[in-house]
């Protein structure tokens, strides 16, 4: 079902045939201190999409909390930032853990005298298969981690946020939160869910100037999507389906995270962008 839901739309490669490059530099944009002052905390932040909003945040300034299920993967993130001079600190969190979680929002405090951005990047995927064909016991772990923990997390963050006065929710979710990608359809639904709950939560909090938003990444070259381009046949079915033919880098969706933790985005709360190559991206 994946395969031919993708080889659909294999007439796009006679349209959109030229792949457009990436230019890493362009996408890491020039550090302007636009976050100056700001303490931002970053679930799953060690690799991939994590770890370059964390590099981001703190290249613009922000003092950034790091976060992973294992304290090798921290210890070597907050090595690799404090290199490049940034001021991080990490800690271990499962985000389905209440008190990883509360532990995570103390440090950030402690270190650094409070919270002002919260990035809600943790996600699981543990089955391939249709929506109807998930057990029952996956189901309820991905909705564990991809939606609930974001939910307990952002709760849990308000009293930080509301003494700063005010501050920024971002929730990672996914092209396929708008269109499934066929035997990824559970974790596909708890994309959607994110879309929903940024929506409700943005209209709670606006008076607590706590500003909610989402950012909705196509196909990003992860170890987490490396199912999607590994093999060569992978990889073709899979860039069938992107217009600008090429699948995004990390640092692409760090900046739009960047981007709507600060003021250039005050006036910005209950959206979702989405940055997905071109990908059709409407309920």
């Amino acid at each position: 079902m994946w395969r031919s839901a993708f080889r659909s739309c294999n007439s796009l490669r006679n349209v959109y045939s030229p792949t457009v490059h990436f230019n890493r530099t362009a996408a890491m944009g020039h550090s302007d201190g636009k976050l100056k002052g700001k303490v931002a905390v970053v679930t799953a932040s060690t690799d991939g999409i994590g770890f370059a909003i964390a590099k981001r945040l703190a290249r613009e300034g922000a003092k950034v909390v790091v976060s992973s299920r294992k304290q090798n993967n921290v210890d070597n993130a907050v090595a690799k930032l404090k290199a490049e001079g940034h001021t991080v600190t990490g800690v271990t969190c499962h985000v389905s853990k209440a008190s990883d979680r509360q532990n995570l929002l103390k440090v950030a405090d402690s270190n650094f005298g409070g919270i002002d951005i919260i990035v809600s990047n943790a996600a699981v995927n543990p089955t391939v298969s249709q929506v109807l064909e998930c057990p029952e016991e996956v189901w309820d772990k991905i909705f564990e981690v991809n939606v609930k923990a974001a939910f307990l997390l952002s709760k849990e963050a308000l009293p930080y946020l509301r003494k700063r006065g005010g501050g920024s929710i971002i929730y990672i979710s996914s092209i396929a939160g708008y269109q499934p990608l066929g035997l990824l359809g559970a974790y596909s639904v708890s994309k959607t869910a994110l879309l929903g709950l940024t929506k409700a939560a943005s209209v709670d909090l606006a008076k607590d100037n706590i500003r909610v938003n989402c950012v909705a990444p196509g196909i990003v070259k992860t170890r987490f999507s490396s199912a999607l381009y590994e093999s060569e046949e992978t990889n073709e079915i899979t860039l069938s389906q992107i217009p600008m033919r090429r699948l995004a880098h990390p640092d692409e969706i760090s900046g739009i995270v960047s981007f709507l933790c600060s003021e250039d985005a005050s006036y910005i709360t209950g959206e979702t962008i989405i940055a997905s190559g071109g990908m059709p991206s409407r309920l």
